[in-house]
């Protein structure tokens, strides 16, 4: 009877086990338009490097999912639209490697560095997803550095024209975005 007793249990068990819903048909990244070539190498000197540290978010962009700002006080999430990674990781990503490639500047990882980060760029990012009221894909980042000299902000916005909104027409915005932002700030930062 035991025997027969513990098959019966793994069956009846395996019919209440869920694996989640469908994955999405896609995962969606930021893919910067200037990038380092393959093989480059450079050196900073003691304090030149830059290190630009993953953004603060607030709780809706602590997720994977795409938000979508539907009025002033109601936020969902875009179906289908799922990050990666984090939008402040891929957005901090995106900055270090067009500015390293715009500048030919030393950009370190917060992760890798050790005693010598040189200027340290932290930031908030405040918004990074779809507004359903004005059909925009919407960017709005406060940059910080930080140096011996002192200290220096500046806000970046950008919005891109989002004519379906879906997933891949969302992200596609947000990358344009994303990249025009990454050309001012590399200009702000190298100033």
């Amino acid at each position: 009877m035991k025997r027969l007793f513990l098959p019966l249990a793994l069956v009846a068990l395996a019919g209440c086990v869920s694996f989640g819903s469908e994955p999405p048909p896609f995962l969606m990244t930021l893919t910067p338009d200037a990038q380092v070539e393959s093989g480059t190498s450079r050196s900073a000197a003691t304090g030149q490097a830059i290190t630009i540290v993953r953004p603060e978010v607030p709780q809706k962009l602590t997720t994977n999912r795409l938000p979508v700002q539907t009025a002033d006080t109601t936020i969902a999430f875009l179906a289908d639209a799922i990050w990666v990674a984090t939008p402040n990781q891929l957005f901090r990503s995106l900055l270090s490697e067009v500015f390293s490639a715009r500048t030919g500047r030393v950009v370190l990882d917060p992760a890798t560095y050790t005693e010598d980060p040189g200027t340290i760029v932290r930031g908030q990012l405040h918004e990074f997803g779809l507004d359903a009221r004005t059909h925009e894909a919407v960017i709005l980042y406060d940059a910080t550095i930080t140096t011996e000299a002192g200290v220096r902000t500046r806000r970046f916005e950008a919005r891109e024209p989002v004519g379906v909104e879906d997933a891949r027409n969302v992200s596609e915005a947000l990358n344009r975005a994303a990249n025009r932002i990454a050309v001012e700030f590399s200009d702000w930062l190298a100033s």
